[in-house]
């Protein structure tokens, strides 16, 4: 561990300042940021005038914000991250085929992160933009899920409520896990207003040697998904999702 006064500890420490504002849904005020990054609000503010100056935060009548800064990294993430790359052309063709949402997710501490969209803008009464959070156990979350061994579920499941404070009961977990083993055997998942009335997708997993933990899914409405369609869907997005891995780089033996 960093000692308390090394550069490291310094770095870390702005590091959570960051996350902290990340994870906000508006402006915080400093005692709020200090208090939930566990930091002194000397502390803080000092780290603040620094990102700050960096056009890393910025501020407004309300407290601090992300700045914009903060998107040139992101799109350098976007750019050069070799799962994006490989994904965009896949998923701008399976929206095509499809005349559905298509979307690449990524697992990153017990949640699902959006990193690429393709397709028409379509009204499903919420926005879902890249870099928005889910949870795992609900939508395309458990086409990730699936993907992985009963203990890691459960560890996974528990990282979710620690980030979310929103326990599942034990009646939830058996239901999630009969979900999981019937998404193994077909090999992609269904989800029919999980999350949001009247919106149905279908999502599958890159398979497992392709060493990332990812998912594509095709997203629409309920009359989008009919029954008789429904398993062409889904051997479609797994297609999808086999040929994203093809496009990435060769995973390094030891």
């Amino acid at each position: 561990m960093p000692a308390a006064n090394s550069p490291m500890r310094s770095l870390e420490r702005a590091i959570d300042v960051l996350e902290v504002l990340d994870s906000a849904r508006g402006s915080l005020r400093l005692n709020e940021i200090a208090r939930r990054a566990d930091l002194p609000v000397a502390t803080a503010q000092r780290i603040l005038a620094v990102l700050e100056s960096r056009d890393r935060v910025e501020r407004d009548a309300n407290g601090y914000r992300p700045g914009i800064a903060l998107a040139f990294g992101a799109h350098a993430f976007s750019t050069t991250n070799p799962l994006i790359r490989a994904a965009r052309p896949v998923l701008m063709e399976l929206a095509s085929v499809t005349g559905l949402t298509a979307t690449l997710f990524r697992e990153h501490r017990g949640q699902r992160v959006v990193l690429s969209r393709a397709g028409n803008a379509r009204n499903f009464g919420y926005e879902l933009v890249i870099g928005s959070r889910l949870p795992l156990y609900i939508g395309a979350g458990k086409a990730l899920l699936a993907r992985l061994d009963d203990e890691t579920v459960e560890n996974c499941l528990d990282s979710a409520e620690s980030a979310t404070h929103e326990p599942l009961s034990a009646a939830e977990r058996a239901a999630l896990g009969t979900d999981l083993a019937e998404i193994r055997e077909r090999g992609f998942s269904i989800s029919r207003e999980e999350r949001e009335i009247g919106v149905a997708s279908v999502a599958a997993a890159l398979p497992a040697e392709y060493g990332v933990l990812a998912a594509v899914q095709v997203t629409g409405t309920i009359d989008d998904f009919p029954e008789e369609q429904t398993q062409s869907l889904g051997r479609q997005v797994r297609q999808a999702a086999i040929s994203i891995g093809h496009g990435l780089p060769e995973v390094s033996g030891g």
